[in-house]
């Protein structure tokens, strides 16, 4: 017969602590979600608190009434898929590859790579070298631009410094090359990194907009995160410009709205994809932390 375990009053204060953190996570994102679909007045004077009132949707219908939304959809999930394919091809072995210590200059690409981390040649050096290499206004820039990303090289280069050695030396003596140890042997075992990775690589895509901005002129490969900017834009634009005191309100309750639901637009998807990634993020978000 199992004994009951006895409930201490440390336990308590952990529950307790866990119940607060999941309130100050969950209520942000359902009060959000609350005002995106409530009447704008009710909000603005602080009526909803948690649950929608006076329940539209008008600002989504006015996000999605623009076609270029689904474009932007479009273009973010592509970017998104194939940037963390390559973000994951680049950064992944070369973790792996700093981690030998027979590698030719392997300090000095160490800490070029740290130097790069903080000090860049800036906005124009980088414009002016996008566009002698003919990437300016392809797709092919947002997905080659940060194709590297030195923080996580670092984290990759900590996590395969920690495993055992044993395991590519029994590789090689039956017979597998760096490739084939670093493909079979250390991925399998490297779930837990190639999650986080995957999560760290898709947020950034996601959310990214500055790039485009800069390099993209044509609206068809635009992500979706600044057709939303440009929204928002131009619904305080016209708030603000509007001459008759009515539809200026009603404009500003407008752009309140859909304030709200392009956060919930946007957020959407990373927060569906997450539950599938996180028991490999659980095992992983730590990695990098014992060792320096």
């Amino acid at each position: 017969m199992m004994l009951r375990k006895k409930f201490t009053l440390f336990d308590v204060i952990v529950h307790i602590i866990g119940v607060l953190l999941l309130i100050l996570v969950l209520y942000p994102l359902i009060l959000v979600v609350s005002c995106s679909i409530s009447d704008p007045q009710l909000v603005a004077t602080g009526q909803v608190v948690f649950l929608p009132k006076g329940i539209t949707f008008d600002g989504y219908i006015q996000i999605f009434k623009d076609p270029d939304i689904l474009i932007g959809y479009g273009n973010t999930i592509f970017y998104t898929f194939f940037g963390t394919i390559i973000n994951l091809l680049v950064t992944v072995p070369a973790g792996y590859v700093l981690t030998k210590k027979t590698l030719p200059g392997g300090k000095f690409f160490t800490a070029f790579f740290m130097f790069i981390m903080y000090f860049s040649g800036g906005l124009i050096p980088s414009f002016l070298v996008v566009n002698g290499l003919g990437l300016y206004n392809t797709r092919l820039v947002l997905l080659i631009l940060g194709a590297f990303n030195t923080y996580n090289c670092i984290i990759c280069r900590t996590f395969f410094a920690s495993m055992p050695k044993e395991l590519e030396e029994a590789a090689i003596i039956d017979g597998c090359s760096v490739i084939g140890t670093f493909v079979k042997v250390i991925l399998p075992l490297s779930k837990a990194l190639l999650g986080v990775m995957v999560l760290y690589f898709a947020v950034w895509h996601w959310n990214s907009y500055f790039d485009a901005m800069i390099y993209i002129k044509d609206d068809a490969m635009q992500p979706l995160q600044v057709f939303l900017r440009r929204m928002l834009i131009l619904a305080q634009q016209m708030a603000d410009n509007a001459e008759a005191a009515e539809y200026a309100h009603s404009l500003a309750n407008l752009e309140a709205m859909m304030r709200y639901a392009v956060i919930v637009v946007s957020s959407l998807p990373l927060l569906i994809v997450y539950p599938f990634l996180q028991k490999y993020f659980d095992k992983g978000v730590m990695i990098g932390s014992v060792k320096g």
